[in-house]
Formats: structure tokens, sequence, C-alpha cells
């Protein structure tokens, strides 16, 4: 049953994570869940201050606050004509040096960082479960993952055309009248949520690679939002379950696994795409190469 619980865990994280690196790469700032796994320390510092334990809920509450205001920093940068790439990386070190000196300064004997408070590991995925009226209702994590999931689903078919409208063309969906600013927020909202309330359950590594990987190999297979969307999921589901049993076969980290066949995955779409494969460009250009050795030698 742990084995079932484990691989549930790893697909709706992959799933929810999947659905939002979409836009992400549309975007072109596919590396904000990276930086925001940095950048909410100085979160998790205040929260033990202010609280003084280390529960994991006012934990998850510091981190994905500054979460937020990771997104909001970075879009404020790029709003002053700061690059994409730049405001990133100026904000989530600088957020993360702001929690270094704050963990020096105020809980410098407290064993407090990111790997003690926050980033999980999904093998611990089936032990920590929820008791209600004596009924085992199944891992805590599985249902906080089911909750990011059903959120980031319900968002993307309520406002699909106004995301896919923000995504491809800004200068157009704010001349049709849609809230460009509103959306970005949103999107960049449900980024940090899905990002922090995944760490906890799977651990940072999967969160940042599912957010990425999958829907950057979608991106290679097709040209619809629709389909890539689709695709994203699936790829991230199937490096989860064969992820797992790789794992498994090797005896080695789940989460190291679950990474590697995305990545692996992700290199299959770039050389076998249908369009934009290398192995398929290669075959087109070598047709092309014959078809106009064929037509000189006619012409001669």
């Amino acid at each position: 049953m742990s084995e079932f619980w484990i691989i549930l865990a790893g697909m709706l994280v992959a799933s929810s994570c999947a659905l939002l690196g979409c836009f992400l790469i549309l975007r072109k700032m596919a590396m904000v869940g990276d930086a925001i796994s940095h950048a909410v320390l100085p979160g998790i510092v205040i929260a033990f201050l202010f609280t003084g334990d280390r529960h994991s809920l006012p934990m998850l509450l510091g981190a994905a606050a500054f979460g937020l205001i990771t997104t909001i920093l970075i879009e404020s940068l790029r709003q002053t004509g700061v690059q994409a790439d730049a405001a990133i990386s100026v904000t989530f070190t600088s957020l993360f040096s702001l929690g270094i000196i704050l963990i020096s300064l105020f809980a410098r004997q407290v064993d407090l960082d990111l790997d003690c408070v926050l980033y999980g590991e999904i093998i611990y995925v089936p032990w920590d479960t929820i008791i209600w009226n004596g009924i085992d209702w199944g891992p805590k994590a599985v249902w906080q993952v089911v909750g990011t999931l059903a959120l980031n689903l319900c968002i993307i078919l309520l406002f699909y055309k106004q995301l896919k409208i923000s995504a491809f063309d800004p200068a157009m969906a704010a001349a049709v009248g849609i809230p460009v600013a509103l959306f970005h927020y949103l999107l960049m909202g449900l980024v940090s949520v899905t990002t922090v309330a995944s760490f906890e359950s799977v651990g940072a590594i999967l969160v940042v690679a599912m957010l990425i990987v999958p829907a950057a190999a979608a991106y290679l297979l097709t040209d619809r939002l629709s389909l890539m969307l689709l695709y994203s999921v699936l790829i991230g589901c199937l490096s989860s379950v064969t992820g797992y049993f790789l794992a498994s076969f090797l005896d080695a980290s789940v989460a190291g696994a679950m990474t590697v066949m995305a990545g692996l995955f992700f290199v299959l779409a770039l050389f076998l795409s249908p369009r934009h494969g290398l192995i398929t460009r290669w075959w087109q250009r070598l047709q092309l190469r014959q078809e106009l050795t064929s037509s000189n030698d006619q012409q001669v």
C-alpha cells in the first residue's frame, strides 16, 4: 500500500506542477519555481520567530507568503526594464541571503533551514496520515496536493482563454481588455502556493523538475496549448511511475529517479518530436538536399 501512496503523490505533484509549467515555459519564466525554493527562507525564519516552534503549518504559511512576495518583486523589476532572468536571479539571491542573515541573528542555536522544516521526502508520504473519527483517511501529503491540483484545474478551466492570450501575446490581451497584470499575478500566486505545498510532500528537487521538464517536453511535441497541457501531465505522471520502479530496482532516491525519468522523456522528445525533433529536422534537411540534387541533375 505504501508503494501506491508514493506513486500517487508523485503523479499528483507532477500533474499540478506540469499544468502551471506550461504557462511558465510560454512566458519564458521557467526558473521561477527554483527561485521560490530559495526565496522562501526568510518566511520560514519569521514564522519561527513568531510561533517559537517548527510545526509545518506556520512554516508553510510563512514560506507561501514569501513565495508570493518573490513573484511580486520579480514582476516589479521586469516592469522597470530588467530582463526576466536577471530579475529572478536578483530576487531569489537577495531573499535567500536575507534568510541566512536572519538565522545568524535570531536562530543561531536552532536547527532551522530549508531541509529540516520544508523540504520533504516522498518515501515518507505514507506514514503521515490523517486520522479523523477513528478512520484513517490516507496520507496528509496526498490530500494537500489534491487540493492544489483542484485549485489549479479550476483556475485554468475558468480563465483558460485569458491565460492563453496573456501568455502568447500580452499586448493583444491588453488591447482587448484582459487585465494582463491580474492574470500574471494569479498565475504566479498559483505557482507559489503549488510549489510550497508540494515541497513538504515530495521534496524540492522533484517539484522544481516537474514544473519545468514535462512542460518543456510537451512544448516540443505540439503547437497547441490544450495538447501541451495534456502531454505535460501525461509525461509527468509517466515519469513518476517509471521513476519509482527505477528507484526500486537501483535502490536509489525515488525523487531523483523520477526526475531522471522526466529528463529522459525530454531527451526523447528533443530527438523524436514529429515537428521540432533533431532527428526530424535532420531527415527534412536530408530530403531537401536530395530534392535539390535531383532538380539540379534534371536541369543539367
